[in-house]
């Protein structure tokens, strides 16, 4: 008799707080699917920075023996420089010294990378000025890039989900519910191939070195807005038509 009343007591409490449950199921689902990512981002990265980190010292330790009047002190200054000038897309090497970062055609790939929220970080806005146009061009330009996929979406929408699905229906007399079904699988089919297949492939042959798993990873990277900016396309040395490759990308 306790049991039952005991139990019937717990299911109430329950049912009177499904919400707060459910939000903390939630909540701690969510924290253990970050945990989950950490564990095997760290196990399957690691062991890969420290090969490259190792290599790097016996690099630089190397070059230290090769010329004995360059102190460590003064190397160390030189790479900080080198290294904070990469930063902000600017590389000393030779074979990259004929690539402008803010020419044009970059310039527009930067403004769409800034308004898509992708923000590779490949290149950045160097004067306070620039920083400061930077926020501002932000603020305006975010909700009127979302206002305008917005715009697109709702007159694409009806051409490519609605009218077919009802052409099938009403013409040829197919179930309502089948049509929607290979039709989402055709669309999605046709999207999948048109932004990742077919790009990744043809990234995968421009830029000498991707293969086609890298060039599928930048697709899904950009689309998906992450921006990582480990792989930003056109940025060779040796980039035919660099400035009408650039304005495709962006397109």
């Amino acid at each position: 008799m306790l049991q039952s009343l005991a139990g019937s007591s717990c299911v109430r409490l329950v049912e009177q707080h499904r919400s707060a449950w459910c939000f903390g199921l939630l909540v701690l689902g969510y924290l253990l699917y970050l945990v989950f990512g950490a564990v095997v981002f760290s196990s399957v990265e690691l062991p890969y920075e420290d090969l490259l980190r190792q290599e790097l010292g016996k690099l630089k330790q190397r070059f230290l023996e090769e010329h004995a009047c360059l102190s460590e002190q003064q190397l160390e200054q030189f790479l900080m420089r080198v290294l904070e000038a990469s930063n902000y897309g600017v590389s000393v090497l030779s074979n990259a010294s004929g690539n402008w970062n803010w020419d044009f055609t970059s310039s527009l790939f930067f403004a769409s990378t800034v308004l898509s929220t992708t923000g590779y970080g490949h290149t950045v806005p160097l004067s306070d000025g620039g920083k400061a146009f930077c926020i501002i061009y932000s603020v305006i330009g975010i909700p009127f890039t979302l206002l305008f996929l917005t715009a697109v979406v709702q007159r694409i929408i009806v051409y490519v989900t609605r009218r077919p699905v009802l052409y099938f229906h009403i013409r040829w007399g197919f179930s309502k519910q089948v049509v929607a079904i290979i039709h989402a699988m055709v669309l999605g089919f046709i999207t999948v191939s048109c932004f990742f297949l077919i790009p990744a492939a043809i990234f995968s042959v421009l830029e000498d070195d991707w293969n086609f798993l890298e060039s599928f990873y930048f697709c899904f990277i950009s689309l998906s807005t992450i921006g990582l900016g480990d792989y930003v396309p056109g940025e060779g040395y040796n980039q035919k038509f660099r400035e009408l490759y650039k304005i495709g990308i962006t397109c």
